[in-house]
């Protein structure tokens, strides 16, 4: 049975769908079937899997609000298997709200196809809201990407305390699967002090790789590739091959 991940954080601009696309990619690459299933209307680790958001004709939004199967939804592609989101989706927290255990809607839909796959990653939107709930619910384990930056760990005891909540009258089984520290910087002090600190916080769940800032992982975006398909070589793509590693013996 495969291990659904949501990779979560509320505050922006933490490298959070690069992670999501990046490691679902390397993953695919080191011989385990994925699903990245993208629950963020901005839809960006969708067009980082090379799918282009506009011409999606089933959604997250289909699957969730409409009762269409999540198999008529999933889009293969060479980097693993994604399950779409659209603009549509935005609007989704407050339809949940009339459907029944609406905190759940993601969990039954994924439980599916959960056997089909090594890992299931959830690409969650910047915010604590009902999608990212629905997330926390389904999710066996939570990644949480931080960047090695000023205000790092600022919202992480938000983010703490709705997964405490999660856990006590949500989804009991609920753990911290591993801490991504992101945007690493090697030539400063400061980097190194915030991972230090980051350690201190989550003792024995950040991983060992550290993601560097990299130019190669900035432009591969606008291609539509992940950055082991952009440049196999860059050390942002080292970086995420590392990682995927990490996260393969642990899973």
């Amino acid at each position: 049975m495969g291990k659904i991940i949501a990779i979560v954080n509320q505050k922006g601009g933490v490298g959070k769908t690069t992670t999501a696309v990046n490691l679902t990619a390397c993953l695919q690459d080191l011989g385990l079937k994925v699903l990245l299933c993208d629950f963020d209307p901005q839809a960006n680790a969708t067009s980082g899997l090379g799918v282009e958001k506009r011409k999606v004709k089933k959604s997250a939004y289909d699957v969730i609000i409409n009762g269409t199967p999540i198999t008529e939804a999933i889009v293969k592609t060479d980097f693993g298997d994604v399950l779409p989101s659209s603009a549509d989706l935005a609007g989704a927290g407050v339809e949940l709200l009339s459907m029944d255990s609406p905190n759940h809607c993601l969990e039954k839909v994924l439980k599916t196809v959960k056997d089909s796959y090594d890992v299931i990653f959830v690409d969650c939107p910047p915010s604590l809201e009902l999608l990212t709930l629905n997330a926390l619910a389904a999710a066996d384990g939570i990644l949480v990407p931080v960047q090695c930056e000023y205000f790092a760990l600022e919202g992480l005891s938000d983010l703490m305390t709705t997964m405490r909540m999660v856990k006590r009258r949500v989804n009991p089984g609920i753990e911290i699967f591993g801490v991504a520290l992101t945007m690493f910087d090697g030539r400063t002090n400061f980097s190194n002090q915030v991972a230090q600190e980051v350690r201190r916080h989550f003792p024995g769940k950040v991983f060992a790789t550290m993601i560097p800032r990299n130019v190669r992982l900035a432009e591969a975006p606008s291609h539509g590739i992940p950055v082991i398909a952009y440049d196999r070589s860059s050390r942002g793509a080292i970086a995420y091959k590392a990682m995927a590693q990490e996260i393969k013996d642990k899973l």
